[in-house]
């Protein structure tokens, strides 16, 4: 029988997830113990709250006073400032180890090298390109509370290959010495409701989209097959897979809900 985690476990997870997943210095106010961040995944879309709500904050300020297309941009970098472009990261070592690695071994090597390669500055202006025009697209209103529901529901989704497959690499072999732990039933739940609460938000202010099924399944497909290629080729996941993942998962929300 599974062991219920106690107020103050939830807790610790949860603020070494916010410390973990952003660059606020948040450590400054409290030090959870190491042992927390092997459940940081699990309150990942926690974190979406902060993040995607920075973002989302940005978007609106800015645009009452500047073009939209400049309120944009200033979003997409104020998420970045928020997190230390640690996915962004994860998503050109990404491209990098699976763009240009023949094997299993030669793919984690690539990944864990920190220079960035012609693959990874591809994906990089791609990814960017895709969710600068995906935004401008949409009306500021809407943008700003798909924001908030895409951060979370992408981390949702892609928090799931933690249990659909192992860590590719061991412990002390990982980037953040950190490998995250399985997701147990009570987390999972807490994951659910971190994840779709902010959805919630966005059909009562914005309506549900003509499109919803797209919005809903074109993400879940995404996760699949990214899921499909990393096991093909890794037998497993690295931190880099989960933040390359979020991104792209997060990338089809927004594209899905472009479709007329």
């Amino acid at each position: 029988m599974q062991k219920l985690p106690s107020i103050s476990d939830i807790g610790n997870n949860a603020w070494a997830a916010l410390m973990f997943f952003t660059r606020l210095p948040l450590w400054r106010v409290y030090q959870p113990p190491r042992e927390s961040y092997k459940a940081v995944v699990e309150f990942w879309p926690l974190a979406g709250w902060l993040t995607g709500g920075i973002m989302a904050l940005t978007l609106y300020v800015s645009h009452l006073f500047l073009p939209y297309t400049i309120a944009v941009l200033l979003a997409i970098i104020a998420r970045l400032l928020t997190t230390g472009a640690l996915h962004e990261d994860g998503l050109a070592d990404f491209c990098d180890g699976f763009g240009g690695g023949t094997d299993r071994q030669r793919i984690l090597d690539i990944m864990k090298d920190s220079h960035i390669g012609t693959y990874g500055v591809v994906g990089l202006i791609a990814y960017f390109a895709l969710l600068f025009m995906s935004l401008v697209g949409l009306s500021p209103t809407k943008a700003v509370f798909l924001i908030l529901a895409a951060d979370p529901f992408a981390k949702m989704l892609s928090s799931q290959i933690v249990q659909m497959m192992p860590y590719a690499r061991t412990e002390e072999q990982a980037k953040a010495r950190v490998v995250y732990r399985q997701i147990s039933t009570l987390s999972a739940i807490l994951l659910t409701v971190q994840g779709l609460l902010p959805a919630l938000l966005f059909v009562l202010a914005v309506g549900v989209p003509h499109n919803w099924q797209w919005v809903v399944f074109v993400p879940c497909i995404v996760m699949y097959m990214l899921y499909r290629l990393m096991w093909h080729k890794l037998r497993g996941y690295t931190g880099d897979c989960c933040g390359a993942m979020f991104l792209l998962v997060e990338l089809s929300v927004y594209l899905a809900i472009n479709i007329a």
